[in-house]
């Protein structure tokens, strides 16, 4: 079986990933509930705070669900797109239509919102196909997505860590 496919070959990857996303989660709901009053104080803020969590939280159960040990290549793909499909839907349709409908958001923050939900849900729910038939890149696809939430996750933290301060 090639390496795309065997989650055995990535445990490595699936148990450092579950260790710093889980990290990072707990720092975050940490952060957040410190400035709580802060981030609900601003329109838009509490979406972006629980598509923080949301994204952090696909990557440990992403990697979580890679370390179930002894499970078939299709259980692993099944689950893999099951958790990438849900958290996807939940976190592109969070509300970007407050901004849109009180126009004080100026198009590019939009657009750098969506770019941040897109590379954080839609490399997983491929990575899930493609695992999931066999054909496509498969863990590589994971491995992308895991590394792009993140990174989205984290700049995300930084607006709502350090720039609603000034």
């Amino acid at each position: 079986m090639s390496a795309a496919y065997d989650a055995s070959q990535w445990s490595d990857l699936f148990v450092a990933v579950a260790g710093a996303s889980a990290a990072l989660l707990g720092l975050l709901f940490v952060a957040v509930s410190i400035n709580l009053e802060r981030i609900l104080s601003y329109e838009g803020l509490p979406e972006r705070a629980l598509e923080t969590l949301l994204l952090l939280l696909s990557v440990l159960v992403v990697a979580i669900v890679g370390l179930i040990p002894a499970q078939s290549t299709l259980a692993l793909g099944l689950e893999l797109l099951v958790v990438s499909l849900v958290v996807a839907v939940i976190v592109l349709r969070l509300p970007t239509a407050l901004a849109e409908e009180t126009g004080k958001e100026p198009t590019r923050w939009r657009i750098g919102r969506l770019v941040v939900r897109l590379q954080g849900t839609v490399p997983l729910v491929i990575g899930g196909l493609s695992v999931t038939i066999e054909w496509g890149g498969g863990l590589y696809w994971i491995a992308a997505g895991v590394i792009l939430a993140v990174v989205g996750a984290v700049a995300n933290a930084w607006v709502l860590l350090v720039e609603i301060l000034r």
